[in-house]
């Protein structure tokens, strides 16, 4: 048996909650490790819909170890709204069955005071965030100076790193023309919140590595998508965090040995939230229907996302930069019904042919998508289990999907609901 990573092969939003619940059966612990409070999944079980933002999906199944690793940037008022409201649907949260990395950089309010007043500052040129403190928590992690979980329990050390954070973020909140933060707006909060979120601390990487040793089966879940990699996505509109699964060894605390086989995550089409890039963006009928069969509101801001044809030269690179073994492919059922569905298989640019997406954001904004045409199925795939329920329609386009991305589809999801899944390989087999 193997450990597994699951990471979105698109634009995020691609149904890695459902797939990563669904697998979590196999799985003993499930390992979040990147992102923040921005990465929306929603759940459906039983006909209870289950709407997470920070915890990772395995905190809905009993029996299971969930793990926020040192990856991911962690707002504790956040975390524990949340975990109010998974408890009042009847699921438990205890650092019985959760740990957090004791060396995770936080997200204050000053991080989202800046995130905001920077994106109202570009105007037009706005990246898409979702205001929360991300991309600023991050920084304050690269450039040294980020308050983590374990300086909660020192109190002098806490005063003089809340000075020093402060000392940058007023200078560029006065630069903006925003209200500055005082240190006590600062200190008195997380004074508060610190005995409420510490006893979740713990040595993350030691606890892994005892359970890897054990020989306990790991799950690794990404948050948003590999074209959101603030590397090898479509620059600058991306997270600010590595989201490919090669950090899954970085944002836990393990060695790339730990983690074994890569499952991305892909829509049937593609969708966006946000600014940015998206070759196969359809703005007319078609896109609008795609939007409305498919629930297409993002889960933490409600934002209305972009819908296009799926591509597959940007799934196939996402597959090449993310080390992605299979595709689990989901919402199938919302293809149902076209009489034609289109497939991107490469891009023009200025008159010549790409089988890439360009680095250059310039480039991206310009190039136009070449499709391959597929005769659509009026049958209802919707809850199918097995292959034999699929129109052969479906069949001969999923098994297109395959060769153009140059990956296996390992799984197939038909519907939200945990159990509408036809499995081709079981990932943890490996």
């Amino acid at each position: 048996m193997t450990n597994v990573a699951v990471v979105g092969a698109q634009w995020g939003d691609e149904g890695k909650g459902k797939i990563v619940d669904w697998l979590s059966s196999r799985a003993d612990v499930v390992v979040r490790f990147q992102g923040g409070h921005n990465a929306g999944h929603t759940l459906v079980i039983g006909g209870v819909t289950y709407k997470l933002s920070l915890l990772p999906s395995g905190v809905v199944r009993p029996g299971k170890l969930s793990i926020l690793g040192n990856g991911v940037v962690f707002d504790p008022w956040a975390f524990l709204k949340e975990v109010e409201g998974i408890r009042e649907k009847g699921v438990e949260i205890t650092p019985e069955n959760l740990l957090i990395a004791e060396n995770v950089p936080l997200i204050l309010p000053v991080h989202g005071a800046v995130d905001r007043a920077r994106e109202e500052a570009r105007g037009a040129a706005k990246i898409g965030t979702t205001g929360r403190g991300i991309g600023p928590a991050y920084e304050d992690k690269v450039a040294r100076r980020a308050i983590r979980l374990c300086d909660l329990s020192d109190p002098a050390v806490l005063a003089e790193k809340v000075d020093d954070l402060l000392f940058h973020h007023n200078a560029v909140l006065r630069g903006l023309g925003a209200a500055e933060v005082t240190p006590a707006e600062l200190l008195e909060p997380l004074r508060e919140v610190a005995p409420k979120i510490l006893p979740y601390a713990s040595v993350v990487w030691q606890r892994l590595d005892e359970l890897r040793r054990a020989g306990k089966r790991i799950l690794f879940e990404g948050a948003q998508g590999a074209m959101l990699d603030v590397d090898h996505g479509t620059y600058p509109f991306v997270t600010s965090s590595n989201t490919i699964a090669g950090n899954a060894a970085t944002g836990s605390g393990m060695g790339p040995r730990a983690v074994g086989y890569v499952l991305g995550i892909c829509k049937a089409y593609t969708t966006r939230v946000g600014s940015g890039p998206f070759p196969t963006e359809l703005k007319d009928d078609i896109g609008e229907l795609i939007g409305q069969r498919g629930k297409e509101f993002g889960v933490v801001t409600g934002r209305k996302r972009r819908c296009g044809w799926f591509d597959a030269v940007m799934v196939r690179q996402a597959i090449k930069t993310g080390g992605i073994d299979g595709i689990a492919l989901t919402k199938l059922d919302v293809l149902d019904g076209f009489d034609e569905i289109k497939v991107c298989v490469g891009y023009r640019l200025d008159g010549r042919e790409l089988h890439h997406l360009p680095a250059a954001a310039s480039a991206q904004a310009r190039v136009e998508p070449i499709y391959e045409s597929f005769e659509g199925w009026k049958d209802s795939t919707q809850g199918a289990r097995s292959w034999a329920q699929l129109p052969a329609t479906a069949v001969k386009y999923v098994r297109r999907v395959e060769e153009l991305i140059e990956a296996p589809v390992a799984l197939l999801s038909t519907s939200p609901e945990r159990d509408d899944t036809i499995l081709m390989h079981d990932p943890f087999a490996d």
